[in-house]
């Protein structure tokens, strides 16, 4: 990331959280067998609460 501060696209603010799904919320391999998922990172507007991104902790284990 660069040094410029992010801000939110839908209100403006310069304010952005990181948060983790909770629960069984895991992103499972669609092809393996007996897999262990990855967690979703959201990065989140601490002011309205918008959701900027989502993304896997854990990309690798999505590899062939």
């Amino acid at each position: 990331m660069d040094n410029q501060k992010e801000q939110c696209p839908k209100c403006g603010c310069y304010e952005i959280g990181r948060g983790k799904q909770a629960g069984h919320a895991a992103v499972l391999p669609l092809d393996k067998f007996f897999a262990f998922g990855s967690t979703i990172i959201h990065r989140i507007c601490t002011k309205c609460g918008y959701v900027i991104d989502s993304y896997v902790e854990s990309p690798s284990k999505f590899k062939g």
